[in-house]
């Protein structure tokens, strides 16, 4: 996988607006590509391809949508929690964070 989603942020250092937005741009470029997986599944499909050929391009969608969903969490983490427990209020924000770790792992 390629290196341009690892978008970890130094834990001491505040996103600046320029990091947000290049982020939100990788993000946007790697769903666009996800998209384009999908279309060529949708395609695969049509053209009655060999199962397995198919079933290894879904299992290749699923891995990037994984690496997606990573990202966004560790960005959430590093940012809104880890603000939320320096202002003395990270209990909700932990908790909403466990919730929707248990909820991406299953």
């Amino acid at each position: 996988m390629s290196n341009e989603l690892e978008l970890s942020l130094q834990p001491d250092k505040k996103p600046t607006e320029a990091r947000t937005e290049e982020e939100k741009q990788l993000l946007q470029n790697r769903l666009k590509r996800i998209e384009g997986q999908i279309r060529g599944i949708q395609k695969m499909v049509g053209e009655d391809r060999y199962c397995v050929d198919i079933l290894i391009q879904i299992s290749a969608i699923q891995a990037a949508l994984d690496k997606v969903g990573f990202s966004l969490l560790e960005r959430h983490t590093k940012t809104c929690v880890a603000s939320s427990i320096q202002e003395g209020n990270g209990d909700h924000h932990i908790d909403e964070l466990m919730k929707v770790i248990k909820q991406f792992t299953k």
